[in-house]
């Protein structure tokens, strides 16, 4: 596969998509790009954004480049200590919360996208060689204004402004301690957007999907994996998914922490052809409902637009 050279669409698209978001978030980043012609359209493309969960995507690139380097097998066991998972309502610490767990990459890679799991985040974060590294990864590529400084359970801690990492074992006593915090997450913050780390721009992450596409960053075994993967993701079905039309394929990957929503993927239009697109929100005050529908309005416009080029 060969990358694609974008042509910028005219500037109506980008109003229109910044009309009908106006009133459902506070502010809004999108970047999207058609992948056979490279016609790319922008909102507030070069401005940062907090990434949240979005920036698993880049961790799974860094665990599937090693993994084409030699230095992992998909198949390989990983260690799973019960005291190292991430406290939330995710599905190691749910349902593998007792000592004894070893799960195969591949098996950590799979939740962490399909269902945003916290703690199979953590541990691949950690068998790649810790956030730097994943830095490190995409500077390779190219992609500068991106950075992914902490693990999960450090971004939680800063969030809900404890003492430790929000491991389960500590979350427990946290819990007790600070009641409050259980409803936290879902609670408008907009002093942690304020902290530089963990953010991209729509143009960077857009980047990363072109990147993965294309064959610059992964093999088209690992490629294949990771897309078959993120269209099994399960979070965020209001998001890019919530207004197209029912069966229109999406692989994508959410984020979502205090007053942000965010998704980011692939969409595949009728004819065949596909999009990438990134949709980062910022600074909201509304339901996290109207972020959703935020996303979705901008997801299906540009699914309209796209599929009128033909």
């Amino acid at each position: 596969m060969k990358e694609t050279q974008a042509v910028f669409a005219d500037k109506s698209i980008s109003e229109k998509i910044e009309r009908i978001s106006q009133g459902l978030v506070g502010r809004i980043g999108v970047a999207a790009q058609d992948l056979d012609s490279g016609l790319r359209v922008t909102l507030n493309g070069d401005e940062t954004f907090v990434m949240a969960s979005t920036y698993k995507v880049a961790i799974a690139v860094t665990v599937l480049r090693q993994v084409d380097e030699g230095k992992l097998k998909l198949t390989d066991l990983i260690d799973c200590p019960a005291e190292k998972m991430v406290a939330g309502p995710n599905p190691l610490v749910t349902y593998l919360f007792h000592p004894g767990v070893k799960l195969s990459v591949a098996n950590l890679i799979e939740p962490m996208i399909t269902d945003s799991d916290n703690s199979a985040t953590d541990f691949l974060l950690e068998l790649v060689g810790g956030p730097e590294v994943v830095t490190q990864m995409l500077r390779s590529l190219g992609i500068t204004d991106f950075r992914v400084d902490r693990y999960v359970s450090e971004i939680l801690r800063d969030f809900y402004g404890l003492e430790e990492r929000l491991f389960q074992p500590f979350a427990e006593v946290a819990y007790a301690k600070h009641p409050e915090v259980l409803s936290k997450l879902a609670d408008v913050n907009l002093d942690y957007e304020k902290d530089p780390r963990d953010h991209t721009t729509p143009n960077a992450m857009l980047q990363l999907l072109l990147a993965i596409d294309n064959g610059t960053a992964l093999s088209e075994k690992s490629r294949e994996f990771l897309l078959s993967v993120m269209s099994r993701t399960t979070t965020g079905v209001k998001r890019l998914h919530g207004l197209l039309p029912k069966g229109t394929p999406v692989a994508d990957k959410t984020g979502t922490i205090g007053g942000v929503a965010n998704d980011v993927g692939f969409i595949t239009l009728p004819d065949g052809r596909r999009f990438a697109i990134a949709v980062f929100t910022n600074s909201s005050t509304t339901s996290e409902a109207d972020r959703e529908r935020a996303i979705a309005e901008v997801a299906r416009s540009l699914y309209d637009f796209y599929y009128l080029k033909s």
